[in-house]
């Protein structure tokens, strides 16, 4: 925990920011899709599991949850950019609680939209083994989330983020209350 408040405490510029952004991006953009596509089908063939692969329909539905994961991922961390001053990564946080829209949802608009984009890519190439495969990482970075992460915010921004936790949703949006 002392080094998240560390890493929070530091002024980071906006070089650093873009670096920092451009190497997330890079595992969660490029190298996991790439090892997803590369590798999954070959593993549901090795555990014979069933192909679901329907030719435009699982390209139709995959790439519009593509676009609305991307598209929801990308409003987060530009409104952690822009009001949060700072980055979705730890080692470069916001400087404030972001808790305009589309924080207003859910609490990890980000989270959500990034597992609805990977799912969407699973769904392009109809492999269960990489629905697994997201629906595991997934499950270890909610955990991480919830554990870690919402201990780490409660001590940096206290009252503010104990009323926003109250008020908003873990990770299922729903409407924003009046």
């Amino acid at each position: 925990m002392n080094r998240y408040r560390k890493w929070a405490s530091q002024e980071h510029s906006t070089g650093k920011q873009v670096l920092t952004l451009a190497v997330a991006g890079l595992l969660l953009v490029v190298l996991i899709p790439y090892l997803l596509i590369k590798y999954c089908p070959g593993l549901d063939q090795r555990w014979h599991l069933p192909d679901f692969y329907g030719g435009v329909v699982n390209l139709t539905v995959g790439i519009a949850m593509i676009g609305l994961g991307l598209g929801l991922a990308w409003w987060s961390i530009y409104r952690q950019l822009t009001i949060g001053q700072g980055t979705p990564v730890p080692i470069a946080p916001t400087k404030k609680l972001v808790v305009r829209a589309p924080f207003t949802y859910c609490r990890n608009p980000m989270t959500l939209g990034t597992i609805v984009a990977y799912l969407g890519l699973c769904v392009c190439i109809g492999s269960i083994s990489a629905i697994l495969i997201i629906l595991i990482l997934a499950t270890v970075l909610l955990l991480y989330i919830k554990l870690l992460e919402e201990r780490e915010l409660e001590a940096r921004f206290g009252a503010e983020y104990l009323a926003y936790k109250r008020s908003t949703p873990f990770i299922l949006p729903r409407k924003p209350r009046r």
